[in-house]
């Protein structure tokens, strides 16, 4: 037998999913309550009962993502078996992955929120935590927040610059991956 509080949570990721859905195909202006309620087969007042408003929606999908990409950051940090360099590599890359693949979400991630920037804010440090633990790994401790700075306006630059179309191959005979293994590269490795 499913409790009340099972039924709320399986309401919920069924309207998350629904609203992702949305944002991905039409962008921010396509996630309404109302289309998301549509869209996720509920009734027309069970997203009310879940989210204050569009904006509080939206923030959570932005908190969402952020988790997701603190949870890939998590277990590249945590695989040895690659090294430094690669785990900052590739931690870079799942964040312009996200531009590639979902440019309405990723832009979402980068907004001022409207609704609930506490906990919005608490997601994203889980992330910048790891990264910041990657960096350390390739350039020590002491200079790891300019150097996180440096990677992370970095791969937004890259990011915006292939959404927008003006990364393309034929025009610097580069790609984001080149700009990546050339910044990383530039960074000497700390001894020991």
């Amino acid at each position: 037998m499913v409790t009340r509080a099972e039924s709320a949570a399986a309401t919920r990721d069924s309207l998350l999913r629904a609203a992702s859905d949305l944002l991905d195909d039409g962008g921010p202006d396509a996630v309404t309550l109302r289309a998301v309620g549509t869209r996720a087969g509920v009734s027309r007042g069970a997203p009310y009962g879940h989210f204050a408003d569009k904006e509080h929606l939206l923030t959570q999908l932005a908190i969402d993502a952020w988790l997701a990409l603190a949870g890939k950051l998590r277990r590249l940090q945590d695989d040895k078996q690659l090294t430094a360099a690669t785990r900052l590599k590739r931690s870079l890359l799942a964040l312009i992955e996200i531009g590639r693949e979902r440019p309405h979400l990723y832009a979402l991630m980068f907004r001022t929120p409207e609704g609930d920037p506490d906990a919005l804010l608490d997601a994203v440090s889980k992330s910048h935590g790891c990264f910041l633990g990657m960096v350390a790994d390739v350039v020590g401790d002491r200079e790891v927040r300019r150097y996180g700075a440096l990677l992370l306006s970095s791969a937004h630059g890259i990011a915006g610059m292939e959404l927008s179309g003006h990364l393309a191959k034929e025009k610097w005979d580069t790609s984001g991956e080149e700009l990546i293994d050339i910044l990383i590269s530039s960074f000497r490795t700390p001894p020991g």
